[in-house]
């Protein structure tokens, strides 16, 4: 017998219909309960990108507002003030993968606290094991090293004399060592650099060997302002050619930006200083290092000697008026000046050639001529050195905030024309074909380097692309008339490019003008 007979046959009619009408709505009742769990269950749509990333001052006390990353692809940029200390921040991370992870180790949003001094990459991984690496890179105001110098009782550093005592810190950043603070003193350098312009240089002196911005130890260390040059970078072309010379030592230099007294006070070029030492100007104990220059520039103390041509200033060793180290020395250089004008100059033997080295020579006058560096004819920083028993050397470069044609009361303001030719020492070699035959030959050694050089001024500018703009706001050069420039420009790129523009049309002139001689 079938079950619906059997129903029919046990069960009264009314009582059945009622059943199935129960039966009915339960199910009904089920069937909507089921789709209602259905659709409250979220549906999962994992990935691997990274949709915001932020700092927010909840999280992070310390910084002065929220900030908001920039996400470009998978690069992920942005930058601080001056004062936050990027070592341990909590970055806030909204994503749509499962989590994230820095070098395995599972990031807590808003949680996690990082060291963000370096470029970190950051991880954002399925449950399914799918992943996508995203680089984040938080620039700290410029991305410079800081250096922070406080002088005791907060005094001003108004002398070129006097040194105020104080210490120095150095938030190194990305590329250096820090430097703890650390005892040290500081006073004004620079002539016109000093007298002229709002921002000052200076020079600060360690009490031991103190490594800068790694750069090897020394006591003493040189803060160039580069205010007249706006690009920033003049002096530092200069010493890439230093670099690829034969000259025995060029100063090496690094950027920073300076603190003092809790002001900003702009963008510095840190270098060595032109001085005798095992890591600078290595004359040993007999050596001398001396420099043509002027009267009125010595400082009191200061000795000295003349030449028929030159003022010629002993900066090392102190030697005493009338001493047996001065005589020495003073003979020399006047010995090699008085041949070099006699009849015989040109003889390998007995002429100039006997007592200097040409190549230094060579390698210091080509890269004054192809900058058409200002002070480097006649006038000062023109450096040579001499250990007794050896040749006269050329060196060490120095001085060139005044080069690629940044003055406008010559004829340096121009690509064209010769000018380190017209010193006279040089004027003189010119008149021997084979120092002119070899200065023909070495130049095309610096042609051949003309894109390097040009790459080295992109580099350079390129990481002074927020630098330039804090140094700018500070003093308000860009677009203005700053003494001796022969052009302003409104933009940074306009005063670099202008360089670079210099520079390639200098060394096309210098090409053409060698090989007519």
């Amino acid at each position: 017998m079938k079950i619906e007979q059997v129903l029919i046959r046990f069960v009264k009619p009314q009582f059945l219909i009622k059943t199935i009408i129960v039966l009915f709505l339960l199910g009904s009742n089920f069937l909507i309960s089921c789709g209602e769990d259905n659709d409250s269950l979220p549906v999962v749509n994992e990935g691997t990108k990274i949709t915001k990333f932020s700092f927010l001052k909840l999280n992070n006390p310390t910084i002065p507002y929220d900030l908001h990353l920039d996400i470009t692809e998978n690069k992920i940029t942005g930058r601080f003030p001056l004062h936050v200390d990027v070592k341990s921040l909590k970055a806030s991370i909204e994503h749509n993968g499962s989590e994230v992870f820095i070098d395995n180790n599972k990031q807590i949003s808003g949680a996690t606290v990082t060291n963000f001094i370096n470029i970190i990459t950051y991880t954002v991984k399925t449950s399914t094991g799918n992943y996508e690496n995203y680089t984040v890179d938080l620039t700290k105001f410029t991305g410079l090293p800081i250096i922070t110098i406080n002088t005791t009782g907060g005094v001003a550093i108004d002398s070129k004399d006097d040194y105020r005592n104080g210490f120095i810190l150095i938030d190194a950043g990305r590329n250096f060592s820090d430097l703890p603070e650390t005892a040290m003193k500081i006073r004004g350098r620079g002539n016109s650099t000093w007298w002229v312009h709002p921002k000052k240089p200076y020079q600060l002196k360690f009490n031991s060997d103190t490594k800068m911005l790694g750069m090897p130890l020394d006591k003493t260390w040189l803060f160039l302002a580069e205010y007249s040059d706006k690009t920033l970078i003049r002096n530092k072309i200069a010493f890439e050619m230093g670099y690829l010379s034969k000259l025995d030592w060029t100063p090496k230099a690094e950027y920073a930006e300076v603190i003092i007294n809790g002001q900003y006070n702009g963008t510095y070029n840190i270098t060595q200083k032109v001085e005798v030492g095992t890591n600078r100007v290595n004359i040993g104990s007999s050596g001398y290092l001396l420099e043509i220059d002027q009267l009125d520039r010595l400082d009191p103390g200061d000795v000295y000697f003349r030449t028929n041509a030159f003022l010629v200033n002993i900066k090392a060793p102190a030697v005493a008026q009338n001493s047996t180290e001065l005589n020495y020395i003073n003979g020399l250089v006047n010995e090699f000046e008085t041949v070099l004008n006699s009849s015989q100059f040109k003889d390998p033997a007995i002429g100039y050639a006997k007592y200097i080295d040409v190549d230094s020579f060579i390698d210091w006058y080509l890269i004054s001529e192809i900058t058409k560096n200002q002070d480097s004819r006649s006038f000062s920083s023109i450096y040579f050195n001499v250990i007794p028993g050896q040749k006269i050397k050329m060196g060490p470069l120095w001085d060139f905030d005044l080069a690629f044609g940044n003055v406008n009361y010559s004829e340096c303001e121009f690509s064209t024309g010769f000018w380190i030719k017209e010193n006279p020492w040089f004027k003189r070699l010119f008149e021997d074909p084979t120092f002119v035959a070899k200065v023909k030959l070495r130049f095309l050694y610096y042609r051949d380097n003309q894109n390097f050089i040009l790459s080295k001024m992109d580099l350079h500018s390129n990481y002074l692309k927020w630098a330039q703009k804090e140094n700018n706001t500070k003093w308000n050069l860009i677009g203005n008339y700053v003494w001796p420039n022969p052009v302003v420009f409104n933009t940074y790129e306009g005063e670099v490019a202008h360089l670079k523009s210099w520079y390639s049309n200098r060394m096309n002139w210098l090409y053409t003008a060698f090989n007519n001689m």
